[in-house]
């Protein structure tokens, strides 16, 4: 797999290693790098026909991420997340996606608001079309809108990190959850999702938080109920 190259760009060692990291970072949150799977340097500079230093400058940048670990005297590998991690990682989540919603309740604006309702409607019809991917796609846009209305930096910055990484890894890692229906979460998503879009229309702050602070609570405790019984 040889990546695309740009003469043009002014730093193009720099772009190099960008475009490894993306490529890397895609693989890994769509599935196709699997939790615990090593990551050989000289594999994947043969791979991406790139030399070691940018596979090497890569890495970091994923481990910085969270989304690789290095293991000392024996190479880099894929996070894997024990139950328990995901336990903690979605109780973080549901704490300041939470007070996100809550700032965003006295911030959003019209447009935004419009945007979310379309969301809904095609979240709907993703579902009922067995469109899963694109459900999950839209999920992320549909949170991340809500993140950004809050306009409190903070928030914003601390959790598109976790988005980046965590949902859609967690989600698309574990073959129960990537391109199956599951009903009795899914609709409790949508149901949600629209409660939600009704607090923040009506400015309700208090009611927007406890709304998105339970439903992530619900979607990791699901996530982790389902692992657990693959174990």
């Amino acid at each position: 797999m040889v990546l695309p190259y740009n003469n043009s760009s002014s730093n193009p060692h720099r772009q190099l290693r960008n475009l490894v990291a993306d490529r890397l970072r895609t693989a890994i949150l769509n599935g196709e790098i699997k939790p615990g799977e090593w990551l050989r340097q000289e594999k994947l500079a043969a791979e991406y026909n790139v030399s070691q230093m940018p596979i090497r400058e890569a890495l970091k940048e994923l481990s910085a991420e969270g989304l690789v670990e290095h293991v000392p005297y024996r190479g880099v590998r894929v996070i894997e997340f024990s139950a328990d991690d995901i336990e903690d990682l979605y109780a973080s989540r549901s704490f300041l996606e939470g007070k996100a919603a809550r700032a965003a309740a006295a911030s959003i604006t019209a447009e935004e608001l419009a945007d979310l309702k379309k969301m809904l409607l095609q979240m709907r019809e993703d579902l009922q079309n067995g469109a899963f991917t694109q459900y999950h796609d839209l999920n992320r846009h549909f949170h991340t809108l809500i993140i950004n209305a809050s306009r409190r930096n903070y928030l914003i910055r601390t959790l598109s990190q976790m988005w980046d990484a965590f949902p859609s890894m967690l989600w698309n890692n574990y073959s129960l959850t990537a391109n199956r229906a599951m009903p009795s979460r899914d609709e409790a998503d949508v149901e949600d999702h629209e409660q939600l879009v009704i607090a923040l229309e009506h400015g309700d702050g208090d009611t927007a938080e406890t709304i998105a602070h339970r439903h992530i609570l619900d979607s990791g405790q699901f996530l982790v109920e389902v692992l657990r019984g693959q174990s």
